[in-house]
C-alpha cells in the first residue's frame, strides 16, 4: 500500500489530518507493546497546544492601593510595579504534540525512545518550529532515541534539517525533501559524542520505510510505518 495525502483534496474532504494525526499513535503503541521486550512499555501522548490571551486590564487598579502608615494614621501610595514591555506575544507558546514514547519500566519509568509525528503547526511559525527542534534536540542529549514522521505536505519546512543545524552536523540527506522519516540516536563512542541516523525520503504513493527504535546501544524494535499506517487507514475505512 501507499502514503496517501491527507493535507490536500479529495483525502482531505474525507477525513481531516487532525483525525489521522489522532489515531495513527494509538496503532504504532499497540504496535509496540506487541513486539517491545515485556519491561518495556510504550504510551501515547497528543497534546493539541494551546494559546494565551493576556488581559492588559488586569494590570490596572481602578483606585491607588493604600496601606496604614502606622501610629500617625497616615497613609501611603502601596508600591507597584510599572506597567510590563511586551516580551513575547505568540499564538503557541505550547507546540501540539503527537508522540509515541516507549519507557525503560526497570528503571523508574525511564523514557528510552519518542516517535514524534510532525503536525502543520510544527512547521508553521519560528517560534513553533524552534519549540519542537529544542525538544528533538534535548531529548538526544538525554540518550533517548527520536524518530520523526513528517508527512505534512502543505509546508516545506524541513524540521529535521533545522535539528541537524542545531546540532552543528552536515545538512542531512532528506534535507530538501518536505515530507520524510528519520531514527536517530545519541551515543558515546572513545569520548566523543555521536549522532547516527536512519532516513528516508517520503513520497505521496510509495510505501513507508520501517525504523529502528534503539531501546540501548545494542538493543532495537522495528517502528514498523507502513503497516501502522494501513491499519490506522483501515479502521477510518479511508481507502
Amino acid at each position: 500500500m501507499t502514503l496517501r495525502d491527507h493535507f490536500h483534496a479529495p483525502l482531505a474532504d474525507f477525513a481531516s489530518w487532525e483525525e489521522f494525526h489522532c489515531a495513527w499513535p494509538g496503532f504504532m503503541m499497540a504496535r509496540l507493546n506487541a513486539i517491545l521486550p515485556p519491561e518495556y512499555r510504550s504510551g501515547v501522548r497528543v497534546r493539541l497546544g494551546s494559546a494565551v490571551e493576556i488581559d492588559l486590564g488586569a494590570y490596572e487598579h481602578e483606585e491607588p492601593m493604600t496601606t496604614d502608615d502606622g501610629p500617625g494614621g497616615g497613609t501611603a501610595v502601596a508600591w507597584a510595579p510599572a506597567r510590563p514591555s511586551l516580551l513575547l506575544d505568540t499564538e503557541e507558546p505550547v507546540p501540539p504534540e503527537y508522540e509515541v514514547r516507549v519507557y525503560d519500566e526497570r528503571r523508574g519509568r525511564r523514557l528510552v525512545a519518542a516517535v514524534e509525528i510532525v503536525s502543520p503547526r510544527n512547521k508553521g511559525r519560528g517560534e513553533s518550529r524552534g519549540a519542537f527542534v529544542s525538544k528533538c534536540h534535548a531529548l538526544l542529549r538525554q540518550g533517548v532515541c527520536v524518530a520523526i514522521v513528517d508527512p505534512v505536505t502543505e509546508r516545506s519546512a524541513n524540521l529535521y534539517a533545522e535539528l541537524a543545524g542545531s546540532l552543528g552536523a552536515a545538512r542531512p540527506a532528506v534535507a530538501d525533501s518536505p515530507i520524510y522519516a528519520v531514527s536517530c540516536r545519541a551515543r558515546t563512542v572513545r569520548g566523543r559524542w555521536r549522532v547516527e541516523e536512519w532516513e528516508h525520503i517520503l513520497e505521496i504513493g510509495s510505501p513507508l520505510p520501517t525504523l529502528p527504535l534503539w531501546l540501548t546501544e545494542e538493543r532495537y524494535v522495528a517502528l514498523e510505518l507502513e503497516r501502522t499506517y494501513e491499519e490506522t487507514c483501515r479502521a477510518m475505512r479511508i481507502g
